[in-house]
């Protein structure tokens, strides 16, 4: 099977991607660090995201945040960042003809940025409003909420984003110190994906990003994971729906078994022929949304499925999803349905490919976890290996009470579920 990438290392560590694609008519360069909120302390939780935010406030050459986003708007560039977890990126991408500009305005960005102290104090406004919407959304704060049951006070349990109360203490001395232990070239991955021209690229990577030092790096955070029975946080809402994640703390995205997971989550919630999507929505007619998905990162994972529901209406939800989690276990999948599974993940992961960001992102996401870098079509053959007997074995596995939890936002006083948290 032909690669269709190419990786390597420069001498200080960083780790460089190069995925061409000769027609494509846009190219990305994206550069990775392995840092997010699973490496903050509580006193300084959120400073991973606050970080990139303050990345864009100005180079030496570009002063100023407008000062970049006029540079990338005059060239028709889509950009942005985003911090996870166990990542913060940074990207644009663009037509072919500005791939230079836009590889050096990248590369200043991340290399360069100087944090003026200014902006830092326009910036906390931005940061804590940002908290606010996530509160008044509901759909997106049952995410948080159900981080807080699976993890508890530690980082892997909490926002992204932060604490306002933090927020509005971070100074810029905590941006300058937690930059300089973590954005090192040993800890960074740059991806460059798309129509590019090749000529001299080597060279002008080895040149912008082969002056800083080999250096070492902090190791990711162990997750504690104690769990022996179900657990539920119920969050007080007055709203017209209900919205609930409910699921099972799984394996980190290490294990073999994750391909048979993927197809499992598919047959269970992946689309709108799925098991909970006729049974949540075209039969109950309790839902508008309902689907289900794996996240599986370095050190934990969790299989889960999510919904907006009406409010009376809840109880029965969950029962439900349980029991459609319970069937899975207990009877073998058809090979009708499981193949069907196998096309739509595979013909998604496709479809999803057909842009340079996304491109980038799919082999930066492997590497930020540590692991190897897999082609589409590699991965394609592993998903349809999968058997029905790896499916029904990795549910029995892992569809137990001591691994259940659940997360609901809504017009709950005083309620819980616990008594129908049972598979």
């Amino acid at each position: 099977m032909a690669k269709d990438f190419t990786s390597y290392k420069l001498d200080n560590g960083m780790e460089i991607i190069l995925v061409p694609r000769k027609e494509s008519p846009a190219t990305t360069v994206m550069v990775a660090v392995k840092v997010g909120s699973k490496y903050e302390t509580k006193e300084i939780s959120g400073l991973s995201h606050f970080l990139e935010h303050m990345t864009f406030k100005g180079t030496e050459k570009r002063p100023g945040a407008s000062t970049i986003a006029t540079e990338l708007d005059g060239l028709g560039a889509s950009y942005n960042a985003f911090t996870g977890q166990e990542r913060t990126a940074y990207y644009a991408k663009v037509q072919n003809k500005h791939f230079d500009k836009v590889f050096n305005i990248v590369s200043d960005l991340y290399l360069n940025s100087t944090l003026p102290a200014d902006e830092m104090e326009k910036e906390r406004g931005v940061i804590i409003e940002e908290i606010n919407m996530y509160e008044d959304m509901p759909m997106r704060k049952v995410s948080d909420d159900f981080l807080k049951v699976l993890y508890g006070d530690q980082p892997a349990g909490w926002s992204i984003a932060g604490r306002k109360e933090v927020i509005k203490n971070i100074e810029r001395e905590n941006f300058v110190q937690y930059r300089n232990k973590h954005y090192k070239p040993s800890n960074t991955i740059l991806a460059i994906a798309g129509g590019y021209d090749d000529k001299n690229l080597k060279k002008s990577i080895k040149k912008i990003f082969g002056k800083a030092k080999k250096d070492s790096t902090p190791k990711l955070p162990r997750v504690k994971e104690n769990q022996e029975k179900p657990n539920e946080f119920v969050r007080y809402k007055d709203s017209d729906q209900a919205h609930l994640i409910l699921g099972f703390r799984a394996f980190d995205t290490h294990d073999e078994r994750k391909f048979a997971l993927w197809v499992l989550s598919n047959i269970l919630g992946g689309n709108m022929s799925s098991r909970l999507f006729k049974k949540i929505r075209d039969d109950m007619g309790a839902a508008y949304y309902i689907h289900s998905n794996t996240s599986l990162d370095t050190n934990c994972g969790v299989i889960q499925a999510k919904a907006g529901v009406s409010t009376d209406k809840t109880e029965k939800v969950i029962k439900a999803i349980l029991n459609e989690f319970r069937k899975i276990k207990e009877e073998a999948v058809g090979a009708k349905e499981l193949d069907k599974a196998k096309r739509n993940i595979i013909g998604n992961m496709y479809l999803g490919l057909e842009t340079s960001n996304r491109l980038a992102g799919f082999y930066i996401n492997q590497r930020v976890k540590n692991l190897d870098l897999t082609s589409p079509d590699a991965l394609a053959e592993r998903i349809n290996n999968v058997t029905p007997d790896d499916v029904q074995s990795v549910a029995k596995d892992l569809f137990h009470n001591s691994k259940l939890n659940l997360a609901v936002i809504g017009p709950f006083k005083n309620k819980s579920f616990l008594d129908i948290l049972k598979i």
